[in-house]
């Protein structure tokens, strides 16, 4: 059973700054990629940002969030950040971490991740 923890959210001024950070356990993958998705209050969760595990490991971000956040992983803990610089109010939302077992390119989709964290609460005030 592959659990994944969120932690690091919390209430952060417009402009500020915020890393937050997931740690899955219980499994080991031979390529993973792990992701962010994010759901605003009476919104759809979406799609902000995932990296690959292998050497290199390629990222991908939601065209609104470029230049502002910034993925990364440790692989050997199987832990990603996601550090979150300019802060809106608009990127107020529930982050969830996801993990999909397999290397992929490009994945923003939600069915394409077998796992999921249980959410972090992130609000930018104005």
């Amino acid at each position: 059973q592959v659990q994944l923890v969120e932690s690091g959210g919390g209430l952060v001024q417009a402009g500020g700054s915020l890393r937050i950070s997931c740690a899955a356990s219980g499994r080991t993958f031979s390529s993973y990629t792990m992701g962010w998705f994010r759901q605003a209050p009476g919104e759809e969760r979406e799609f902000v940002a995932h990296i690959a595990s292998w050497r290199g490991g390629n990222t991908y971000y939601k065209d609104s969030v470029k230049g502002r956040f910034t993925i990364s992983r440790d692989t050997a803990k199987m832990t990603v950040y996601l550090q979150m610089n300019s802060l809106k109010p608009e990127d107020t939302a529930v982050y969830y971490c996801a993990l999909a077992a397999r290397g992929l390119r490009i994945a923003v989709r939600e069915s394409e991740y077998d796992y999921w964290g249980q959410g972090t609460q992130v609000t930018v005030s104005s």
